[in-house]
């Protein structure tokens, strides 16, 4: 533990930060898996609305720090992939 008051103000600062970032990449990963989840299923509307709900999840973390936005890009694209081709498969 320090002894320093900035620094034991920053240890309790950084905790109350990792507890809201884990809130919120675990609200991301579940979003994702829904997603993933409809995209197996085969249903194109279903997978897309939960697509769709994931990546502004990712959007608004991204914006917020919590993740890279690069990374945020990166899995939105995967996401959007899996749906056109499940969609491309449909028709």
């Amino acid at each position: 533990m320090a002894n320093i008051k900035s620094s034991k103000k920053d240890i309790i600062r950084s905790r109350k930060r990792r507890v809201r970032n884990m809130a919120w990449t675990s609200k991301c990963k579940t979003l994702i898996r829904k997603a993933r989840t409809a995209i197996a299923s085969g249903d194109p509307a279903v997978s897309t609305e939960f697509a769709r709900q994931a990546c502004r999840q990712l959007d608004k973390a991204a914006s917020k720090g919590i993740i890279h936005p690069r990374q945020a890009a990166r899995r939105k694209s995967r996401l959007s992939r899996r749906v056109a081709a499940l969609e491309t498969a449909a028709e």
